[in-house]
């Protein structure tokens, strides 16, 4: 491939990992920030903790999403070998039964099940 688009594809991974660690980093420090705001006003403490696991696991998955792309940019257009394809499929694998056991874990239901009725936010 050319240098000049493995240049642009390496510029592209990087600032799309860096938006995937600063998402979930983000996410946590706000999570964190909003559950001592609710403790402080002494909101009900399970609430409090459903809502910052709902909130780090959105931020989590929304992560994992961006650096799933970051990988496939940089096999597909920097490092395309069997070795580099396999160990893609293998965290792509990975990524993904992570992501499919956060959503079941964030919405209480699997995904061939109707959604529950919503409940009221803090």
């Amino acid at each position: 491939m050319h240098d000049s688009v493995i240049l642009v594809a390496q510029w592209a991974v990087s600032i799309i990992e860096l938006l995937g660690i600063g998402i979930i980093t983000l996410t946590a420090v706000y999570s964190i920030a909003v559950a001592g705001y609710h403790i402080a006003k002494q909101y009900d403490a399970r609430g409090v903790f459903q809502e910052v696991r709902q909130r780090l696991g959105r931020g989590i998955l929304l992560g994992l999403e961006f650096l799933v792309a970051a990988d496939i940019i940089m096999t597909v257009t920097v490092d395309l070998t069997f070795e580099s394809v396999g160990t893609l499929a293998l965290i792509v694998m990975v990524r993904t039964f992570l992501s499919f056991t956060l959503d079941v874990e964030l919405t209480g239901r699997w995904p061939w099940q109707p959604e529950r009725e919503k409940s009221e936010p803090l």
